[in-house]
Parts: structure tokens; C-alpha cells; sequence
């Protein structure tokens, strides 16, 4: 029992440093007015840690390693919606991954683990294109009391770039997890959620 809970601590810990990674260095940043939004990698370790560890610790690796990508990195107004956002990604797509389509089981499986796998990822990243932008706005504008219009073109942008994001995080996520599952099962590696 205690090596399956130190195998999710370092699996998490290693999902968490490929989540600041991810955005810390692959990133592109958009500029919007005084603001800005960035076109990066950092969604695409937050789905694979859902997939592999489920959505718990996969959401807490994305929200910790991003939170902190953006406290370094100049977004620190953002870090509190990062962190939230990015745990409910991890949520979502380790719920679909591993209670609707049971991924961890080799006999549960109701769809082909391609299709299971790209699903999972969608329905993380689906809940992301549409709860960035709205919470943005919100955030933006209530907590941190930029005029509306303002928070309603940041958001607009925002939505973009999230899609590009999300695109990019469930086709890379499903590719990796993939290509890595048979060796990480072969190694007993793979923890079981």
C-alpha cells in the first residue's frame, strides 16, 4: 500500500514540474492591452496526470505547477483562477477517464482505449474553453475590478487562445499517454486508480 502512495506522490510531483515546464518555457505570450494571454503546453501535462493518476492528483499536479509557472512568470493575478481551473481540468478528465470509461482496467472497458483516452481529454479540456473565459471575466471584473468591457475583450481573446490550447492538449496529451502507457505497465509503473 505505501509504495502505490509514494508511486502517486512522485508521479504527481513529476506532473507537477512537467506542468510548469509546459508553460513556463513553452509558452507564447499574446499581449491584450494591458494584459495577456499565452499559447502554451502546460494543459497538455495536466490531462496526461489525470490519465495516469487520476483526476485528483492529476488536477493538483496541473493547479500546483501552473499556479506557480504563473507566479513566476508574470501572470500573478491569474494564479488563484489557474489553480482552480486546473484542478477541476484534472477532475473532469480523470472522472471520464477512469469512471465512465474505467482506463486503468483492462477488462472494464466498454471503447477502445484510443477513443476512451481522446474523450477523456476532450471532456477536461471542453470544461476549460468554456469556464476560462466565463470565470475569467468574473474574476477579472469582480475581484479585480477592471471595467467590463475591458474583462469582456480579455475574455473574447482568452477564449481563443484556450481553444488553441485545448486542441493542442488533447491531441499531444492522447498521443503521449498512449505511447507511454505499455512501457509504464510493462515496468509496473502504471498505478491503478
Amino acid at each position: 500500500m505505501k509504495s502505490k502512495q509514494t508511486l502517486t506522490l512522485a508521479m504527481s510531483a513529476l506532473f507537477a514540474a512537467l506542468c510548469y515546464i509546459g508553460f513556463s518555457y513553452f509558452r507564447i505570450d499574446i499581449p491584450v492591452g494591458t494584459e495577456k494571454t499565452a499559447f502554451h503546453l502546460g494543459n497538455v501535462f495536466c490531462v496526461l496526470a489525470a490519465l495516469f493518476i487520476g483526476g485528483f492528483w492529476g488536477g493538483m499536479s496541473g493547479a500546483v505547477g501552473m499556479t506557480i509557472a504563473d507566479l513566476t512568470t508574470g501572470y500573478v493575478t491569474s494564479a488563484p483562477k489557474t489553480f482552480l481551473l486546473k484542478l477541476c481540468i484534472g477532475l473532469v478528465a480523470g472522472f471520464v477517464a477512469h469512471k465512465v470509461f474505467h482506463i486503468s482496467k483492462e477488462d472494464a472497458r466498454k471503447v477502445s482505449l484510443p477513443i476512451a483516452t481522446v474523450l477523456s481529454c476532450a471532456a477536461g479540456m471542453a470544461f476549460n474553453v468554456v469556464a476560462d473565459p466565463v470565470v475569467g471575466y468574473f474574476y477579472k471584473t469582480y475581484l479585480l475590478g477592471v471595467p467590463q468591457e475591458a474583462a469582456a475583450i480579455w475574455a473574447k481573446m482568452g477564449a481563443v487562445t484556450t481553444l488553441v490550447n485545448a486542441v493542442v492538449a488533447v491531441v499531444v496529451a492522447s498521443i503521449f499517454y498512449l505511447a507511454l502507457r505499455p512501457a509504464l505497465k510493462h515496468a509496473k509503473l502504471l498505478p491503478t486508480v
